[in-house]
């Protein structure tokens, strides 16, 4: 997958910019979508749709409808899919936005668990212990302990 340049740094070359046309020009802005990621993810790594099924506890219909464009995911699924694609926070970070869902905010006490988790490599399947031992609603399921 091909290294992309960091949001802040975009962000400071687009506010020093005299007008939008010189950051423009510079070709740094993209028009990728979640079916897109989505599948760079799936080659970057050489897994199949079905080990994402399987990693994300998601039901197959439903991961093929997303990478097929024809329908979008909620947060949790979409987190859910994160963890069946191996990602690490800044991947699912992309994912939420493409998703149009919010990122995970460590303000947040159950986002909290899910980043920790997601920054140990855990699976969803962990991470949905790790949220249900600290009482809070699981990824799968509408498992809480509150």
């Amino acid at each position: 997958m091909q290294e992309e340049i960091l949001t802040e740094d975009l962000l400071a070359r687009l506010l020093t910019a005299e007008k939008p046309e010189s950051y423009l020009d510079q070709g740094e802005t993209i028009d990728r979508t979640l079916p897109d990621y989505l599948f760079e993810l799936l080659a970057d790594r050489g897994m199949k749709r079905a080990e994402v099924v399987r990693g994300s506890g998601v039901n197959v219909t439903v991961v093929y409808d997303i990478f097929a464009g024809k329908s979008v995911p909620g947060r949790d699924r979409a987190i859910m899919l994160a963890f069946g694609l191996k990602c690490d926070l800044r991947e699912t970070q992309r994912l939420l936005r493409l998703a149009g869902a919010s990122e995970l905010w460590p303000k947040v006490r159950r986002d909290a668990i899910i980043i920790w988790c997601i920054n140990q490599g855990m699976t969803r399947s962990e991470c949905d212990d790790e949220l249900w031992r600290l009482g809070e609603k699981t990824l799968f399921g509408t498992g809480s302990l509150r």
